[in-house]
């Protein structure tokens, strides 16, 4: 930081696992209450380590608390986006961590490879770096013996590559490679370079920084989303999905055109205009996200009509496209 002028922020994990040892528990609790208890007494501790390891230094820390809803609101979106710049103009290093005290969805559901990705996004990052117990992706499982390879350089994530990520983690981690691969897709969109190293290995991060190969680089997009679709693509939650046929899926992804009607042919979820949802092909697979300019009841009446029929139905929509292409997002 000192030498080269860098901005650092720390995504942690360990709240939790901090709060087992400070209560002294043998085991990670199991049950929802316990998991708040132990979060809220080990993210004071975690803070407590950050600051003394960081006051040797002469580096000041502050902790920043996250939830889903801080990335899935807009207005939230931007508030912690400027705290987090702000912070990094004052010198200081943010400790980010998951809100795990108060936040179900994010003891239950959450990993902090995601949110990693996603202040990556916030903070538009020019490298995320995820250090785990394993040197990177393999071509198999490194544990179960074999021949199996680190893969070096990963520059698109196709289906091979995600077949490649197994599930589980360390006994205190709630996630795994699986959700290592989740991170590097929302990081490459965000147009930042990911890579996945082992965290023990000795000079980690002057190692990275110094451009030696160490452990999975993934490549980053050339082309980088707008914040606007970033936020679309990776920042709210899905409330549903509509299915399209192939001409509909077609003109999505090779010709850029909005989403109408015409070629909507299912509809799943109960959502309301604006909303988030996903974009399937015939066969399941999702391959676009975007927001909607019709609830699912009113795209339930209109699917597969013509625009000209949509307008007779609803005279007053300002819009005949449920999805207008300034609002979809091509994942794949």
């Amino acid at each position: 930081m000192k030498k080269d002028g860098l901005e650092v922020v720390i995504v942690s994990s360990g709240a939790i696992a901090a709060g087992v040892e400070g209560l002294g528990l043998k085991a990670r609790p199991t049950t929802i209450p316990e998991l708040q208890a132990a979060a809220s007494v080990g993210q004071g501790l975690l803070l407590h380590e950050y600051t003394r390891l960081f006051n040797e230094h002469g580096v000041k820390v502050g902790q920043v608390l996250l939830t889903q809803y801080d990335v899935i609101h807009r207005q939230q979106y931007l508030n912690s986006r400027n705290a987090l710049k702000t912070l990094l103009k004052l010198g200081v290093v943010p400790i980010v961590n998951e809100n795990d005290a108060t936040a179900v969805d994010e003891i239950r559901f959450g990993d902090n490879d995601t949110l990693a990705a996603l202040v990556s996004n916030l903070i538009r990052a020019d490298l995320l770096i995820l250090l785990s117990d394993i040197e990177g992706l393999y071509t198999g499982d490194p544990r179960e013996g074999g021949d199996a390879k680190l893969i070096e350089m990963v520059e698109d994530i196709t289906a091979e590559i995600e077949s490649l990520a197994g599930g589980g983690g360390s006994s205190f981690s709630s996630g795994g490679m699986v959700t290592k691969i989740q991170a590097a897709r929302i990081a490459i969109f965000a147009q930042v370079g990911m890579v996945i190293a082992h965290g023990r290995r000795a000079n980690v991060l002057i190692d990275i920084m110094n451009n030696e190969r160490v452990g999975t680089f993934f490549a980053p997009r050339k082309k980088r989303l707008s914040a606007m679709k970033l936020w679309i693509a990776f920042g709210k939650s899905p409330r549903g999905s509509v299915t399209v046929d192939d001409g509909a899926a077609n003109a999505l992804i090779s010709a850029g055109k909005s989403l109408l009607p015409a070629g909507v042919v299912a509809c799943e979820g109960k959502f309301q205009s604006g909303d988030a949802i996903t974009v399937k092909d015939l066969q399941g697979n999702i391959f676009a996200k975007g927001l909607t300019n019709f609830s699912s009841s009113e795209v339930n009446e209109i699917k597969g009509l013509k625009s000209s029929q949509v307008l007779e139905k609803f005279s007053d929509s300002a819009s005949e496209e449920i999805i207008h292409r300034n609002c979809l997002v091509i994942l794949r």
